[in-house]
């Protein structure tokens, strides 16, 4: 068994919506719909937000 590493992945469902809301470990956020992106896009970590950086996408 390996130790933890510490990290938190947080992924909220918004009431009311099919979006879900996902914060890193490293405190980036990001929405979507699907959540197979969502898992994508955090375990991308930190090459998958840079994507998100360079749209501006993100809060």
């Amino acid at each position: 068994m390996t130790a933890p590493t510490g990290e938190v992945y947080r992924i909220d469902w918004l009431p009311g919506t099919d979006v879900l809301h996902g914060t890193c470990h490293c405190g980036r956020e990001h929405t979507s719909q699907d959540p197979i992106e969502m898992w994508e896009w955090m375990l991308a970590h930190p090459s998958g937000h840079a994507v998100d950086e360079a749209q501006g996408a993100d809060a």
